[in-house]
C-alpha cells in the first residue's frame, strides 16, 4: 500500500518517544525523553503544548483521574495538567541510579507495563515492570538490555515485548485477570539491514507494527507467520515508536529522533524528530487509560 506521510510536528526532539493516544480527550501524549519533556498535541487545533520536566521521561500514558503517569529516569510519577506539578509514586531501582525508564503502556484493565535500561549502555542490568492501581510494582521480567515496544493481541491472551539488541519480538501467554505471562517465545526476528526494533503497538487484526531504529521505517508484521507484510517509509533515520489514534483510531502517530546524527545526515532528513502521521486503511486497538 502507497502511504502518505505527514508530518504534524516539526518538534526537532532530541529523542522523540512512546506515542499514546487520549481517547477521551482526543489528543496525543508523547515524550522527548533526553529534552526532559512531555508533548501534548491536540489535531483540532495542530497545538502541541509541552511541559519541561527536571529529568529524562521514557513513557507518558493518561489516568483516569485525569492526571498522567510518567515512567522517568527515576521512577514512576504522576503529572497534574493544571499545575505541571510531579508527585513520585515509587522507584523499584532507586538501588539502580544508573538506569531509566524507557517505554511502557497500559493493559486492557489499566496496568502500566514499563521497563528500564543503561545510561551506560550495559548489557542486562534492565528490567519491566507492571505498576497496578494501586502504585503497588510488580517486576516482570529482569535481565533486559532495552526494554522497548510492548503491546498485546485483539484478545488480550498474547503479550508481546521487546528488547532491542535481541533483535526479536517475543510473545508470552497472557491472563488479563492477573497480569501474569509465562511460556516465552520469539515470534518475529528482524534482519539486521532493517534496523533495530523499537516501539511497537498493534491493530485490530492482531499484526504489529514496529519502529525501526536506524531504518527510515514502520514495518508491519504478521507474529503467526514471522512475516513483513507491509512497509512505511519515515523520512528520519531514526524511528522510534508508534501509536494509533484518531477519531477512527486508523492514524498512526510516528515519533523520531535526532540524537548523534551528524550534519550531513540532518541536512538530508532535516525533520528527523518530528511527530508524523500516516493514514492506515486498518483501525489500531483502543489504548487503555491508568486505571486509579
Amino acid at each position: 500500500m502507497q502511504y502518505e506521510v505527514e508530518l504534524v510536528v516539526d518538534e526537532k526532539a532530541l529523542l522523540g518517544e512512546g506515542p499514546s493516544w487520549d481517547n477521551v480527550n482526543g489528543v496525543l501524549y508523547w515524550v522527548n525523553i533526553l529534552g526532559e519533556k512531555v508533548h501534548i498535541f491536540d489535531p483540532e487545533t495542530n497545538v502541541n503544548r509541552t511541559i519541561n520536566l527536571d529529568q529524562y521521561v521514557g513513557a507518558v500514558v493518561p489516568s483516569e483521574s485525569g492526571k498522567l503517569i510518567l515512567a522517568m529516569q527515576h521512577g514512576f510519577y504522576a503529572l497534574n495538567l493544571q499545575t505541571e506539578q510531579l508527585t513520585k509514586i515509587a522507584d523499584p531501582e532507586e538501588h539502580i541510579p544508573n538506569n531509566r525508564f524507557n517505554d511502557g503502556k497500559c493493559d486492557a484493565l489499566g496496568r502500566l507495563w514499563a521497563g528500564t535500561m543503561s545510561l551506560k549502555d550495559e548489557q542486562g542490568t534492565g528490567n519491566l515492570y507492571r505498576l497496578n492501581g494501586d502504585y503497588h510494582v510488580e517486576r516482570m521480567i529482569e535481565n533486559v538490555t532495552i526494554s522497548n515496544g510492548i503491546t498485546w493481541s485483539p484478545d488480550n491472551k498474547v503479550m508481546y515485548y521487546i528488547d532491542t539488541p535481541t533483535r526479536q519480538i517475543v510473545a508470552y501467554d497472557f491472563e488479563l485477570e492477573t497480569g501474569s505471562i509465562r511460556n516465552k517465545r520469539a515470534v518475529i526476528d528482524i534482519p539486521g539491514e532493517m534496523g533495530n526494533p523499537d516501539g511497537m503497538t498493534s491493530d485490530e487484526e492482531g499484526m504489529l507494527w514496529v519502529a525501526k531504529w536506524g531504518g527510515s521505517q514502520i514495518g508491519r508484521w504478521d507474529p503467526h507467520t514471522g512475516k513483513l507484510i507491509d512497509s512505511i517509509s519515515i523520512p528520519a533515520p531514526q524511528v522510534t515508536s508508534c501509536s494509533f489514534g484518531g477519531k477512527n483510531m486508523d492514524e498512526l502517530y510516528i515519533t523520531t529522533a535526532r540524537v548523534g546524527l551528524g550534519e550531513d545526515i540532518l541536512e538530508k532528513y532535516p525533520h528527523a524528530g518530528g511527530l508524523f502521521r500516516v493514514k492506515t486503511s486498518v483501525k489500531g486497538q483502543r489504548m487503555y487509560p491508568f486505571k486509579k
